[in-house]
């Protein structure tokens, strides 16, 4: 009677496991690595640059999700909502005062 093996990809070790138990060892390690402190942490232009050939490569091979035009608007609006948002709060941050100086007045023209 012929082994079974443990997957149809052949080979030994990781790379013979299936899929699903490799993505659960995986996990771990990347789990484990956080809490120990030793993961790597991508800086703003290494995340960028991941993107960038992440999408091309997804592109290139015809599995990229292409935007309707009002996916992209809702996008573009989503962005710049949390970009205000984050701008705002970094000068409040400097100035050591609330985030929003609107409501600031509304409160002292209820006082």
């Amino acid at each position: 009677m012929p082994q079974e093996k443990e997957s149809n990809r052949g080979g030994r070790g990781f790379a013979g496991m299936d899929p699903a138990k490799q993505k659960e060892i995986a996990s771990k390690g990347g789990k484990a690595s956080h809490e120990k402190g030793t993961a790597h942490e991508f800086t703003p232009d290494e995340a960028r640059e991941a993107g960038r050939k992440g999408g091309k490569a997804a592109h290139e091979k015809g599995t990229a999700h292409e935007f309707t035009p009002e996916e992209a608007r809702e996008a573009g609006r989503k962005g710049g909502q949390a970009s205000g948002r984050a701008r705002a709060a970094a000068a409040a941050a400097q100035r050591g005062g609330t985030t929003n100086p609107a409501s600031e007045r509304q409160k002292e023209d209820a006082e």
